[in-house]
């Protein structure tokens, strides 16, 4: 397997939330703490950077223009070139201490994602399901931290983590409802480096997840066996997806977030966007289908 290289020296504050637009040909990526949305053309290697007028914490391409965008606060339509903006609902707005953080499609086009109790860390928040026709539905509660969302080639599996609480699911996922069922571990994290972040799951159905503060990147088999461990020259992975016209590249975004001067100095390419080319391919993502 191929070294990881470095692919954008964009020095993000916390980069997450990497997706790959297949019908555009483009990598996709957030700063959530700049509020800055970017995206990548890995032709010409040209980088453009977005403001948002909140931070972005998840997001997908709609079959529709523009993107669904999971803000801080909730969820809402959004063109990044115009900055036109059309709210759809708001996340949690009796708890102060929460935002949305992690979040992806499901094959059938819903969007799943969860939140992130940033003041405590308590395991207050939730994750939810929102519909095309903008419905939105709690799957489940008692999340400090939501990470890790995606679903197995067929669907049927959505597999989630909760860095808090240092371990990854699976959840039996209702293809036609979009309900979630019984639940299982898939991997506890006490005993690994780092904790469990962003994760996006291959051809194979392997499940791929960047391990925060862990400088690695792991490739589970869905049973919770390490199949393979990408050495990271950053501290901080925090999300990875198959992007490419081929779908072989990973890319893996990184942060640089709470770092102290002598830990920047030590890595000083943190925060930058990497990718690898680890032997197999990835899925095209869902776009929202609202």
């Amino acid at each position: 397997m191929e070294q990881v290289q470095l692919a954008v020296d964009c020095r993000n504050v916390l980069g997450e939330s990497v997706l790959w637009d297949h019908d555009a040909g483009r990598l996709h990526w957030v700063d959530i703490e700049s509020s800055e949305l970017w995206t990548l053309d890995p032709k010409s290697g040209r980088t453009q950077t977005h403001k948002a007028p909140e931070r972005i914490a998840c997001f997908a391409p709609r079959h529709r223009s523009g993107l669904l965008v999971g803000f801080a606060s909730g969820f809402a339509f959004y063109d990044p070139v115009t900055g036109q903006r059309q709210d759809v609902v708001r996340f949690e707005p009796d708890n102060p201490h929460t935002r949305l953080n992690d979040g992806k499609t499901d094959r059938q086009g819903r969007f799943v994602a969860g939140g992130f109790d940033e003041v405590e860390g308590k395991p207050v928040s939730s994750v939810v399901r929102l519909d095309p026709d903008a419905r939105l539905t709690t799957l489940f509660g008692g999340v400090g931290c939501a990470n890790g969302i995606c679903f197995s080639p067929d669907g049927s599996t959505l597999y989630f983590a909760d860095t808090n609480a240092a371990t990854m699911w699976s959840f039996d996922y209702d293809i036609a409802s979009g309900n979630v069922g019984k639940r299982k571990v898939v991997a506890g994290f006490k005993d690994q480096p780092g904790l469990p972040d962003g994760s996006c799951v291959d051809a194979e159905g392997f499940v791929w997840n960047a391990q925060w503060n862990g400088r690695r990147v792991v490739r589970y088999s869905p049973d919770g066996r390490i199949d393979r461990v990408v050495e990271m020259p950053v501290l901080n992975p925090t999300c990875v997806a198959f992007g490419g016209v081929d779908l072989d590249t990973l890319y893996i975004t990184t942060a640089r977030y709470r770092m102290s001067a002598d830990q920047l100095s030590a890595d000083p390419a943190s925060g930058a966007l990497f990718a690898i080319r680890p032997g197999v391919r990835g899925l095209a993502e869902a776009k929202f289908a609202g």
